[in-house]
């Protein structure tokens, strides 16, 4: 097992210069509590990790299958409160709450994708933003049970101390990140649901006529989606210490959507990039001279970012860094003139 997985990384990480970048970047997070382990950035750090969870899972819905769902919201905040009232009703620790919450968001994902299966482009995207609204709601109408307008108070934390907090934070992106890029890579051996999610967006009703169950698929889609974004949600819920009615807030959801078109769709290292440069950004800008201005900043250079790299930051980087392969579509160092697998002419 051990020798597969080192032949694997081998052959499908260390020629590829962007995700050779990436094992760099995870490494340096890793490690930079070595550097630097004061309070405010482990904490920034921390909210990091969670948002750049919640931004894959929307990428992994909306870009790779072509669902555009603008509600991501509603599986953030279900995860988050379904967190909470196991520990308020249950007394269960964050280990056991936050997976539980985030089933519990899976199924919400699930049960809201079949009223949506049957509509397409804004009439899907009106449909699923009206579904956090609607959960929302419910939850400020049971005061008794979820706090109400005041939400659930006195999480416990995930560790005992603001680095701890961010090395859980840390590991649970890691793994998370890497089991939706292995369910979205189109050029996994194992694993299949990446290449019809690819077939879906771009051809739902060819897919369906090479007898691909497409239905089956996009339910697997929203299961997978909500299953992620509750567990972003799980992770906010106990860094603040609370779950809050603003989980389900429609911001929340176009936070995640420019999160990702600034790092680059369909990509999954693209919205980790996107929420590593842009949170940071507003959060440290609040303690320099622009404080109150922040926000305009961040919204500039997005604007900036987007008409001279409408692609996105990373997925820029990547073309600009790597080359596909015509006849086998492997990736390969821009530089090279031949292809690593085939053999054919990469210019």
């Amino acid at each position: 097992m051990l020798r597969r997985l080192f032949k694997d990384f081998r052959f499908s990480v260390l020629p590829v210069p962007g995700r050779v970048i990436a094992v760099v970047f995870f490494v340096f997070l890793f490690i930079f509590p070595l550097i630097s382990n004061a309070r405010y950035p482990m904490l920034i750090l921390s909210f990091t990790c969670a948002y750049a969870i919640f931004a894959v899972s929307w990428d992994l819905l909306s870009g790779y299958t072509g669902q555009v769902n603008f509600g991501q919201s509603l599986f953030f905040g279900a995860g988050a409160y379904g967190s909470a009232l196991l520990y308020k009703y249950l007394g269960l620790p964050p280990a056991a709450t936050i997976p539980l919450g985030a089933v519990a968001a899976a199924l919400v994902g699930v049960g809201t994708c079949f009223p949506a299966l049957r509509l397409r482009g804004p009439y899907l995207s009106l449909l699923t933003m009206s579904f956090p609204l609607l959960l929302e709601q419910i939850v400020i109408a049971f005061p008794d049970v979820t706090g109400g307008y005041l939400g659930i108070r006195g999480l416990p934390r995930l560790a005992g101390s603001p680095t701890g907090e961010f090395y859980v934070c840390l590991l649970v992106m890691t793994v998370a990140v890497l089991i939706m890029w292995k369910l979205t890579d189109a050029g996994s051996k194992y694993v299949r649901t990446g290449l019809i999610f690819h077939a879906i967006r771009e051809d739902e009703i060819a897919t369906r006529a090479t007898g691909i169950n497409t239905i089956r698929y996009k339910v697997l889609a929203f299961g997978i989606g909500g299953f992620f974004g509750g567990i972003a949600g799980g992770l906010f819920a106990h860094l603040m210490i609370t779950a809050t009615p603003g989980a389900f807030s429609l911001t929340m959801s176009f936070q995640a959507i420019m999160w990702v078109i600034f790092g680059g769709m369909v990509s999954i290292y693209g919205p980790v990039a996107g929420v590593f440069i842009l949170y940071p950004l507003v959060e440290l800008g609040a303690q320099t001279p622009i404080a109150g201005y922040e926000t305009l900043v961040m919204a500039i250079i997005v604007i900036v970012v987007l008409i001279f790299m409408p692609e996105g930051v990373a997925v820029r980087i990547r073309d600009r860094i790597e080359r596909e392969c015509p006849r086998c579509k492997l990736a390969n160092a821009a530089w090279r003139k031949e292809c690593r697998a085939c053999g054919a002419s990469l210019h």
